[in-house]
């Protein structure tokens, strides 16, 4: 899936900014972590339910998460 690549990219993306020593809002730091790996997460937890209900449900969590990561860019 291809959203689900680019979400992995993403995660790498942010682990590797909130690494940086300049990072030290250890706080925001544990959040965008838990926000980003929530979108890879559920995007895979969604595929592999029965159904397209079950489907689109997940998908609007991760897009939930997208949109907390990007509040939490803000601060940076």
């Amino acid at each position: 899936m291809k959203i689900w690549k680019l979400s992995l990219y993403i995660t790498k993306l942010v682990y590797d900014i909130t690494a940086k020593k300049e990072f030290t809002d250890y706080f925001l730091k544990d959040q965008m972590r838990r926000a980003v790996v929530s979108i890879s997460s559920n995007i895979v937890e969604g595929t592999e339910k029965s159904n397209n209900n079950e489907l689109i449900r997940y998908l609007k969590i991760a897009k939930g998460s997208a949109g907390e990561l990007r509040n939490q860019t803000i601060y940076c």
